[in-house]
C-alpha cells in the first residue's frame, strides 16, 4: 500500500492535471481482459465508472452491443460480485436510481435487505448476561444478515427499464469469474485484513484462503461456484435464488453458521472471540422478499436538480437537506476556509435530524417532505454562525412548525453511534440515449458477516449491525423490528440542469457517503472545480460530532485555516492504511454535443477505471 506522502503527492499532480479536462491522458478503451485504470475518460455513445476495471470493461461491452444503461449496470454489479466480493455481492442489497430519458423522469428502487419476520428487538442483546454482544461478535455471526436484496434488485432494474434479460446481463460476470481476475494490493490487503475471521468458516478459507493466505498480488483469482450460481440465476431468474435448494442453504447457514470446530483464535489484546451466532433468516424470508419501487427524493439547489434516494436510505434526504440549508449562503464570495466551514455545520445539522427522525417508512412516520422542504433549510441555516463552530451535538429540528423563520429556541439535541461500516461500492453509466444508472450496492462491513454460502462463492452481508447497535428503545426509528429495513446512508444521485441530465455521483464508505457526495456536489458547484477535481480533493466528513474525521491531504490544506472557525480535525483511521481514506465515489458528467466525461478516483481504494464506448464521435 503506498505511503500517505506518496498519495497527497499523487494526487496533488492529479488534481494540477485536472484543472484543463484536455490536459489529462486519452481515453480508456474497453477490452475484457484490460487491467489497466484510468481516472478520467472523455467521449460519447456511453460510459461508466466503476472502482474496477472487469467491472467497467463489462459494462461497456454491454452498452457497445445494444444494451442500455440498466443492462449494462446489472452486468457491471454483478461482475463486481466477483472481483469485489467483500464490497458487494448476491449476498447484500442497495439502492438503483436511474433517469428514463423517454420520460425524462428518476426513478429508483429500494432493494435494501429487511430484517427476518422472527428476529426479536433484543436481538443483539446476550440473554444469558443481558448485556449487549460485542459489535465484532455480531458482524461474524447469523444475527447480523438480513434478507438480501441485490438478485431481486437487478432482476427489477431489468424489469422497469432494461433490453437484457438476466441471463444476458450476467453473461460478463460468469465469464470474469471463469477465466479469472488479476489479483491487486487491494484484494489481497482486504483478504489479509479479514484473515482471522475467515480462516474461523470452512467454505470461507477454502475460497479466499487457498493454502492458508490471501491470493498473491498479481495472481489469478478464480470463482468457479460464483460463476455456477450465477449460470443457475441466468437460467432459472431469481426464483432460483429466493426458492428452492439455494434459498435452503442460505437458511441453514445463517441458522447454523458453518464454524470450523477446531478453530483456534488466536492470541490478540483484547482477545479475540467468535461464538459465531445463529441467526433468524428463514426460507419463508427469502420467498417474502420484494423491492419497492419509490419516487426520489429532490431539492432544488442553484437551479440543480438534485435527485437522491428515499427512506430507507437516509441519503437522499440528508443530502437533500444540508443543501437547502446551504442555499441562502453565497459560498462563491466566501474565502476557501469559510466555504468549508458552511459545508461542515450544514452536514451537522442535516446529521441531527437523520438521527432522530430516519428509519424504514414502513414503520416509522418519516418526515421526507419537511427535510428536503427549502422552508425547513433556510429555518436550519439560522444555527449557522459564520465565524465559529457549533457546539456538537447540535439539536435536532422541529418538522412539526417551521416556516423559514429563524426559530427562538432549539429541541433536544439528537446523537447516535455510528455503526455503518466503511465498505461498499457505487457505479455510475449512462447509455448513447441519455439514460443514467447510479447504483451503490453492499455487503456492508468488508467481507460482509465473514460466512461463505458452501459451495455457491458468495458472502452474506452483516447489514443488520446497520440497525441501532445500543437502543431497543420504540422511539428510536431504527430499531430493530422483524421485517424491518434498517437505516443507510447510501446516496446514489442524479442531478439534471434544465431537466437534462448534468452529473451523477455516489460513493462509498457508510455514513462518509453523504458527506463525501455533498462535498463533491460543493466543489463542483459552488468552488467551481471540473469534475475530476471535484472528486478527487481532499475530504473532511462532520457527522453531528466533536470533532471531524479528515483525510490527511484534508488536515495539510486547511487543519490551521479551520481552526479558527473552531474546528478539531482528527484522521479518518491509520494515517498510513487506507483507512485515512473517505469514500471511493464514481461520477459522470454531461457535456455539450452529447459528450460524457466519466471519473473515478485516482487513487483511494488503489483506484477506479472510467471508460467511454468511443473517445470520439
Amino acid at each position: 500500500m503506498p505511503s500517505v506522502r506518496r498519495q497527497l503527492a499523487a494526487v496533488t499532480a492529479v488534481l494540477a492535471l485536472s484543472v484543463t479536462v484536455g490536459a489529462v491522458t486519452s481515453p480508456a478503451f474497453a477490452d475484457p481482459r484490460e487491467i489497466k485504470k484510468e481516472a478520467m475518460a472523455t467521449g460519447y455513445g456511453g460510459a461508466v465508472s466503476t472502482v474496477d476495471p472487469e467491472a467497467s470493461a463489462a459494462a461497456i461491452q454491454v452498452l457497445r452491443d445494444g444494451g442500455n444503461a440498466a443492462d449494462a449496470a446489472v452486468a457491471a454489479a454483478a461482475t463486481l460480485g466477483v472481483t469485489e466480493p467483500y464490497s458487494a455481492g448476491l449476498g447484500g442489497g442497495g439502492y438503483f436510481v436511474f433517469y428514463d430519458a423517454k420520460t425524462g423522469k428518476v426513478g429508483t428502487i429500494d432493494g435494501r435487505e429487511t430484517a427476518p419476520a422472527t428476529m426479536p428487538t433484543d436481538a443483539f442483546v446476550n440473554p444469558a448476561s443481558g448485556t449487549l454482544y460485542t459489535f465484532p461478535e455480531l458482524v461474524s455471526s447469523g444475527v447480523s444478515v438480513g434478507t438480501p436484496g441485490t438478485p431481486a434488485t437487478w432482476e427489477r432494474a431489468l424489469e422497469r427499464w432494461g433490453t437484457l434479460d438476466l441471463g444476458a446481463a450476467l453473461k460478463p460476470a460468469i465469464k470474469v469469474a471463469n477465466r479469472g481476475f488479476v489479483v491487486d494490493e487491494t484484494f489481497r490487503q482486504q483478504t489479509l485484513d479479514n484473515k482471522v475471521r475467515f480462516s474461523a468458516f470452512p467454505a470461507t478459507a477454502s475460497l479466499f484462503l487457498p493454502g492458508g493466505d490471501a491470493p498473491a498480488v498479481g495472481t489469478i483469482f478464480h470463482n468457479q461456484d460464483l460463476a455456477k450460481t450465477y449460470r443457475l440465476l441466468a437460467k432459472q431468474g431469481t426464483d432460483a435464488f429466493y426458492e428452492g435448494p439455494l434459498a435452503a442453504e442460505m437458511a441453514a447457514t445463517v441458522q447454523d453458521p458453518p464454524k470450523d470446530p477446531a478453530w483456534v483464535p488466536p492470541v490478540t489484546d483484547p482477545p479475540t472471540s467468535l461464538p459465531a451466532l445463529r441467526g433468524y433468516l428463514t426460507t419463508a424470508d427469502l420467498a417474502a422478499y420484494r423491492t419497492l419501487d419509490q419516487d426520489p427524493t429532490h431539492v432544488d439547489y442553484r437551479g440543480y436538480d438534485v435527485y437522491g434516494m428515499a427512506p430507507s436510505s437516509s441519503g437522499g434526504t440528508t443530502v437533500g437537506e444540508a443543501l437547502n440549508i446551504l442555499e441562502p449562503f453565497n459560498l462563491r464570495e466566501m474565502t476557501k476556509p469559510a466555504a468549508l466551514h458552511h459545508y461542515l455545520e450544514a452536514s451537522a445539522l442535516a446529521f441531527a435530524d437523520r438521527a432522530k427522525y430516519l428509519g424504514d417508512p414502513a414503520f416509522v412516520d418519516v418526515p421526507t417532505e419537511a427535510l428536503t422542504d427549502p422552508q425547513f433549510g433556510k429555518e436550519r441555516a439560522c444555527a449557522i454562525d459564520p465565524g465559529t463552530a457549533a457546539t456538537k451535538p447540535v439539536p435536532a429540528g422541529d418538522v412539526s412548525e417551521y416556516d423559514g423563520v429563524c426559530p427562538v429556541a432549539p429541541s433536544a439535541a439528537a446523537d447516535e453511534k455510528d455503526t455503518e461500516n466503511i465498505s461498499t461500492t457505487n457505479l455510475t453509466v449512462a447509455d448513447r440515449w441519455g439514460n443514467v444508472a447510479e447504483y451503490t450496492l453492499t455487503i456492508e462491513q468488508t467481507g460482509g458477516s465473514g460466512i461463505v454460502v458452501p459451495g455457491r462463492g458468495f458472502l452474506l452481508n452483516n447489514e443488520l449491525t446497520d440497525f441501532s447497535y445500543t437502543s431497543t428503545s420504540p422511539t428510536d426509528p431504527n430499531r430493530i423490528e422483524p421485517g424491518k429495513r434498517p437505516r443507510s446512508s447510501m446516496s446514489p444521485t442524479i442531478i439534471l440542469k434544465d431537466e437534462k441530465p448534468f452529473l451523477a455521483l455516489g460513493s462509498p464508505g457508510g455514513s462518509t457517503i453523504i458527506t463525501t457526495v455533498l462535498q463533491t456536489i460543493l466543489n463542483r458547484v459552488d468552488l467551481d472545480m471540473n469534475i475530476l477535481a471535484a472528486l478527487a480533493a481532499p475530504r473532511a466528513s462532520q457527522r453531528n460530532t466533536t470533532n471531524v474525521t479528515a483525510e490527511p491531504g484534508f488536515i495539510t490544506d486547511f487543519g490551521d485555516q479551520l481552526a479558527p472557525f473552531g474546528h478539531k480535525l482528527v484522521p479518518a483511521g491509520d494515517a498510513f492504511t487506507s483507512a485515512a481514506e473517505i469514500g471511493a465515489a464514481t461520477a459522470i458528467e454531461f457535456g455539450p454535443g452529447k459528450s460524457m466525461t466519466a471519473v473515478a478516483e485516482p487513487l483511494r481504494r488503489g483506484g477506479g477505471s472510467a471508460m467511454v464506448v468511443k473517445p470520439s464521435r
